[in-house]
């Protein structure tokens, strides 16, 4: 199977929220997973996302033992925009080197076709494109940092 058909399967698995896909045919076999992030403090990704759906909702295990007083929730704050998120698991670089400028910054305006970054994953360089039009608001990561499949990693509106 060529790279380009599993980047793809592994961007919808990533959009339709699919955790495992396996595909067998006559010459190979693919197994893809995704696990859930750990988010800081500890918590899943879908431990995250449950609360969202469910903000009212505590569970045992999210209330520190020594912890004896009320706990209030809020609503969480809907952000406004698109997401470019990465399309696998790697380093996240914004500008070709380190001397050279970002390939975008807040403001600037990109088509589907613009470079965006670049992540690199097995020490291959891969160029993502913003896959969508619009004006970047925010840039979400750090250049050299690690970004997972599905990370959002510019905001767009």
């Amino acid at each position: 199977m060529e790279l380009k058909k599993i980047k793809e399967l592994m961007t919808m698995m990533g959009r339709k929220g699919i955790k495992r896909l396996v595909i067998k045919d006559a010459d190979c076999e693919l197994q893809l997973e995704r696990e859930d992030t750990i988010a800081p403090g500890g918590i899943s990704r879908a431990t995250q996302e449950e609360d969202v759906k469910h903000p009212k909702k505590v569970r045992h295990h999210d209330i520190p033992a020594s912890l004896n007083t009320p706990v209030e929730h809020h609503e969480p704050k809907e952000v406004e925009g698109r997401h470019i998120t990465s399309p696998m698991v790697g380093t996240f670089y914004g500008s070709p080197s380190p001397d050279d400028p970002s390939f975008v910054k807040v403001g600037d305006t990109v088509t589907e076709d613009t470079v965006v970054c670049i992540v690199e994953a097995m020490k291959v360089m891969n160029e993502v494109k913003a896959g969508l039009s619009g004006t970047v608001t925010e840039v979400l990561v750090e250049s050299g940092h690690p970004v997972e499949f599905g990370s959002k990693l510019f905001r767009i509106s």
